[in-house]
C-alpha cells in the first residue's frame, strides 16, 4: 500500500501544516507526521504519531494537536476518498482505516497489474552484488550455502524492482594457493597440469590439502611455490596452461551446483583485477594515505586500534613488492564505482560474505572512501551472514568430521523430500508417475533447503534440520508450496482464476469486487502489503523479512479458505473471493520466485 500510504503523508503534512502554520519554525523542522502501519488491526490500517512531538515546541496538549489535525482532514475531499472517520488515541495518536472502496480499488488494480503493484525503479546505476565467491581446487562446501542464496535473492528483488544487477562471482582463482599446487601437481600428477580432467576435482582437493601441508612445514617448497607465483603473474606459457586447466575444472563443477540451484552468475575472479593492483598502490600514494611500515605499504584506518592502542594498518602492498586480498578488494571497488569504459559505473556494491569478514570490509570500505572513490550517492555495504550449524549447535559438518560437501547436503534433500513424497502416496493411496515425484521431490527438495536459509535472520547462525525444513506445517517451503497447491485446486475443481500468473492479468473493476467476512478484509490487507515489504528488502538487504510476509500471508489465505466458502458461494461473492485467490496465487508465486524458489500445480 505505499501509493495509498504516501498520499495520507502529503494529506497529513498539508493539514498539520494549515492547523499549525508557526509549527514549522517553532519545531524547528519540517512537520512530519510519522505515519506507519498500525501495529494492531484494531487500530485501523495505519497511524500517525506527529502531534507527540510537537506538544512541546507548540505548548499544547498532544490530543488537543491531533484534534486540531483531524478537523483539518475532515476538510479535505481527496482524504475522504481514502479514509473513514479518523480516531484519536492514547495520548495523541491519530488512527487511519481506508475506506472498503479504496481497498477494492487497490486490490482490482493488481489484479490487472503483473508486478502486483510494484513500482519499478527508472534511471538508476547499476548494481553490483558479489557473492558465492567459492575457490579454485575447491569443492563448494555448505559455508558456500548463504552467500550463494542470499545473494540470489537479493540480486532477483533488486532485478525486479528495475535495477540492472551485475551478479559477480569473485572467485579465488590467483596468488601464492596457485603457486603452491602448481608446485606440488608438477610433482607428484604432472599431468593435471598438460591433461584436462586428468584428475577429478575430489583428488584435487586432496592435492591442494598435501600442497597446504608442505607450504606450512617445508621452507624449500615455499620458495619454490613462491616463484611459480612470480612465473604465473609474469605471464609464462606452461603457468597459464597449468593455471586454466585447474580454473576450468572448477569451474565445470560449480557450475554444476549452480545449475541445480537455478543461480545464475558471471565469474570475475581475483585474476581480473591483476592488472589494477598496482594503479591502487600509485593512487593511494598519491592522495598520501600509503605508509611504509617495516617495508609493507599500509594505510592506517581511523577510528580502529590494535591491543597497544595504536591504529591498526590495512596491508597493501607486502614488504616483498607482492599484493593481497585487500589490494585485490580495493581494485575491484575502485573499478566498480570507476564510470565506463573504465569501470562498471556501479552505484552500489553489496559483498554477501560471512561475519567473520566484517573487519576485513570495514577496513577496506574506510581506504576506498578516504581515497575518493566512493563518490556522490554511491554506496558499498557488506551483506553479513552467520554459521550454518548442526543440531547440535556446533558447525555442520560429517560423521567423520570433515565439512559438508554442498553437492552432498543437495542429494541428501531431494532423497528426504521424494522418501516423505512416496510416504504420503502411500497414506493417501495415491497413484503418481515417477517423472512427477522426481520433479516435486527435487523442487520440494531444492526449496526446502532455500527457504530454511533465506527464513532465518541472515545476521545469525542457525540449526540446519532436514526433518525440520521439510515439514508440510510451519514456517517452511513446503507449507508455503501448498497454500499454492491449494489455490491450483480451486481451479481443478471448477473455479474461473483468470489470468493471474499464467497469462496477461485479467482486469477486474472494483464495483464488481464485493466483500463482508472479516477474514475477506484480512487477506485483503495482507495481500497489499507486497510493494512495503519488497522495498524494504530492497532497502535493508534481509530476505527474512521476505519470508515472514509469505509465511504470513500463507497463514491468513488458509484461515480464509478454511472458514469462507468460495466455490459453494452465491455471486457476486464467489467471483469475489476467487479473485482473492488468484491474487494470493500470484503474490506467493513472485515472493517465492524472488526467493528462488518455484511453485507446484500438485505435491
Amino acid at each position: 500500500m505505499l501509493r495509498v500510504a504516501q498520499a495520507l503523508d502529503t494529506q497529513l503534512r498539508a493539514a498539520m501544516q494549515r492547523a499549525f502554520p508557526e509549527a514549522t519554525a517553532a519545531a524547528g523542522t519540517p512537520l512530519d507526521p510519522q505515519l506507519a502501519p498500525a501495529s494492531k488491526p484494531e487500530f485501523g490500517d495505519f497511524q500517525a504519531n506527529g502531534a507527540l512531538p510537537l506538544a512541546k515546541p507548540l505548548g499544547q496538549p498532544p490530543r488537543q494537536i491531533a484534534q486540531a489535525i483531524v478537523e483539518q482532514l475532515a476538510a479535505d475531499p481527496a482524504f475522504g476518498e481514502l479514509c473513514l472517520e479518523p480516531v484519536i488515541a492514547g495520548p495523541g495518536f491519530i488512527n487511519l482505516t481506508l475506506r472498503p472502496e479504496c481497498l477494492c480499488a487497490e486490490v482490482a488494480a493488481r489484479l490487472g497489474d503483473a508486478r502486483l503493484g510494484v513500482p519499478s525503479v527508472s534511471a538508476a546505476a547499476p548494481v553490483v552484488v558479489d557473492f558465492s565467491s567459492p575457490n579454485i581446487a575447491k569443492e563448494m562446501h555448505v559455508g558456500h550455502l548463504r552467500s550463494t542464496i542470499i545473494g540470489d535473492c537479493l540480486a532477483r528483488v533488486l532485478e525486479f524492482r528495475g535495477h540492472d544487477v551485475l551478479r559477480l562471482n569473485h572467485v579465488g582463482d590467483w596468488g601464492t594457493q596457485f603457486g603452491m599446487l602448481i608446485t606440488h601437481l608438477k610433482q607428484v600428477a604432472p599431468e593435471a597440469l598438460q591433461t584436462a580432467d586428468a584428475v577429478d576435482l575430489g583428488d584435487l582437493v586432496t592435492f591442494y590439502r598435501q600442497a597446504k601441508a608442505r607450504f606450512d612445514e617445508d621452507e624449500a617448497f615455499q620458495s619454490t611455490s613462491r616463484e611459480e607465483v612470480v612465473k604465473l603473474q609474469g605471464g609464462d606459457p606452461l603457468s597459464l596452461k597449468a593455471w586454466g586447466l585447474l580454473c576450468e575444472q572448477s569451474r565445470r563443477e560449480f557450475q554444476r551446483i549452480y545449475d541445480r540451484l537455478d543461480i545464475r552468475l558471471s565469474e570475475r575472479g581475483e585474476s581480473f583485477y591483476n592488472p589494477y593492483l598496482q594503479g591502487v598502490v600509485d593512487d593511494l600514494k598519491a592522495r598520501g594515505l600509503l605508509v611504509l611500515d617495516d617495508g609493507a605499504g599500509c594505510v592506517f584506518l581511523e577510528g580502529v586500534s590494535g591491543k597497544d592502542g595504536k591504529p591498526l594498518p590495512l596491508i597493501v602492498q607486502k614488504s616483498d613488492g607482492g599484493f593481497n586480498y585487500a589490494t585485490t578488494d580495493l581494485a575491484a571497488i575502485r573499478y566498480r564505482l570507476a564510470l565506463p569504459p573504465a569501470g562498471d559505473g556501479a552505484g552500489r556494491l553489496i559483498y554477501v560474505t560471512d561475519a567473520g569478514q566484517a573487519a576485513h570490509f570495514a577496513g577496506v570500505f574506510q581506504v576506498a572512501r578516504r581515497a575518493g572513490w566512493v563518490t556522490g550517492a554511491a554506496r558499498i555495504e557488506h551483506v553479513p551472514f552467520g554459521l550454518v550449524q548442526g543440531e547440535d549447535g556446533k558447525k555442520l559438518k560429517t560423521r567423520a568430521g570433515d565439512t559438508v560437501r554442498l553437492k552432498d547436503l543437495l542429494d541428501e534433500a531431494v532423497e528426504r523430500a521424494e522418501s516423505d513424497l512416496r510416504r504420503r502416496l502411500v497414506e493417501e493411496d495415491r497413484s503418481e508417475e515417477e517423472a512427477f515425484i522426481a520433479h516435486v521431490a527435487t523442487t520440494v527438495g531444492m526449496a526446502a533447503v532455500k527457504y530454511a536459509d533465506l527464513s532465518t535472520n541472515r545476521v545469525t547462525n542457525y540449526q540446519f534440520s532436514f526433518d525440520r525444513m521439510l515439514a508440510l506445517s510451519g514456517n517452511t517451503a513446503p507449507y508455503l508450496l501448498y497454500a499454492v497447491v491449494r489455490i491450483a485446486g480451486i481451479a481443478r475443481k471448477g473455479g474461473d482464476l483468470g489470468g493471474g500468473a499464467t497469462g496477461a492479468p485479467e482486469r477486474v473493476e472494483a464495483q464488481a469486487l464485493s466483500f463482508s467476512e472479516p477474514q475477506e478484509w484480512a487477506l485483503i490487507r495482507e495481500l497489499l502489503k507486497l510493494d512495503a515489504v519488497i522495498a524494504e528488502v530492497e532497502e535493508e538487504l534481509l530476505p527474512n523479512r521476505l519470508c515472514s510476509y509469505l509465511f504470513e500471508l500463507s497463514q491468513v489465505f488458509n484461515r480464509f479458505y478454511d472458514q469462507v466458502p468460495v466455490l459453494k458461494a452465491d455471486e457476486p461473492a464467489r467471483s469475489s473471493r476467487l479473485a482473492l485467490c488468484r491474487l494470493s496465487a500470484d503474490t506467493l508465486k513472485l515472493g517465492l520466485g524472488l526467493l528462488g524458489i518455484p511453485t507446484l500445480e500438485r505435491m
